[in-house]
């Protein structure tokens, strides 16, 4: 019986913490070139960045045409997101389907407006990449463009510190 007891109790854990893992919603705000608001059907808002990519932060080179892109792709529009987890400063990491096909992540790297991740790159993701840098495409116009990870580390180092 103890068995079965728990056994039950694993069975409603892993359900609820997979029912979680897919939020279905609508993209009420996108933020940045790779960070949208999401309301859930739930009513709940996930400001989720996209799992995978970096794209230009506001006040880069791109990085506006980078959040119209974006914004044109997927705002007002339904969507799932599969949660990945969280990141250091508590946004949601997801893989966001727009009709439950259309990838944003891809769209964003063909057209030259996004790294892979500067860590443990996805390798279908890195190859698009190198393909739209091959083609001068978007970012790729630029001679050396600066990553989004140096350019947010080189604007912490810039800000005052206060004791």
């Amino acid at each position: 019986m103890k068995n079965l007891a728990i056994l039950l109790v694993l069975i409603f854990v892993t359900a609820g913490g997979y029912g979680k893992n897919v939020v279905s919603g609508k993209v009420v705000t996108v933020v940045d070139g790779n960070t949208v608001l999401v309301t859930g059907s739930d009513n709940e808002q996930y400001q989720v960045v996209l799992y995978g990519i970096d794209s230009p932060e506001i006040g880069q080179v791109f990085g506006n045409q980078a959040k119209s892109f974006l914004a044109k792709m997927i705002l007002d529009k339904n969507v799932s997101v599969q949660m990945q987890g969280k990141d250091r400063w508590g946004n949601y990491v997801g893989i966001i389907l727009i009709d439950g096909t259309q990838d944003p992540r891809v769209d964003l790297l063909e057209a030259g407006l996004a790294w892979t991740t500067e860590r443990n790159p996805i390798q279908e993701f890195e190859q698009l990449k190198e393909k739209a840098r091959e083609q001068s495409r978007g970012l790729w116009k630029e001679p050396n463009p600066t990553p989004p990870w140096v350019f947010r580390r080189q604007q912490t180092l810039t800000q005052f510190k206060s004791s």
